[in-house]
């Protein structure tokens, strides 16, 4: 999907909760924009990705999402976190795809043998990092915290780590 989504995500609402009411789709749908959804899974993050910028370490969030993104970024409060934020709905390329690594390396300004990407995901993160040119870090496996990722000049991009509530 590109852009909001809202016709992939009013099919998979209807599917799953057998309601179709345009309303009840609206209110999830909405929901899932606010902080009262979605909640950062590390209380360690926001003092690591701010020691990595003060260190002039440049951050992405690369995601396969849709538009409402930023602004749930923003309902966070952590969309000053980073530097550039590449979204699949809007680069119109989904993980593992390489052109959405490539097209967050660009907005940042580096190459992408300049960046490591830390993802949660084998497919879609390590190998869809590694196709764009990136090296690439598995959450869970080669990073266990963010304290493990110390301030060094190596620039990152991040899997934000967002769960629902």
């Amino acid at each position: 999907y590109v852009n909001d989504g809202r016709p992939f995500w009013q099919y998979i609402v209807s599917s799953s909760t057998g309601c179709s009411d345009a309303q009840y789709f609206e209110e999830v749908y909405n929901y899932y924009t606010t902080d009262k959804a979605w909640h950062l899974c590390d209380p360690e993050a926001e003092k690591v990705f701010m020691a990595l910028r003060k260190a002039g370490v440049k951050l992405a969030v690369v995601s396969n999402f849709d538009t409402r993104l930023r602004p749930l970024l923003r309902a966070l409060n952590c969309e000053h976190w980073f530097d550039a934020v590449a979204v699949s709905a809007e680069v119109e390329a989904e993980k593992p795809n390489p052109t959405i690594f490539v097209k967050a390396c660009e907005l940042l300004g580096i190459k992408p043998e300049e960046a490591v990407h830390v993802g949660d995901d084998r497919r879609n993160d390590v190998w869809g990092a590694r196709d764009a040119g990136c090296d690439a870090w598995l959450w869970g496996s080669d990073v266990h915290s963010f304290k493990e990722v110390s301030p060094n000049p190596i620039i990152h991009s991040f899997n934000l780590g967002l769960t629902t509530k």
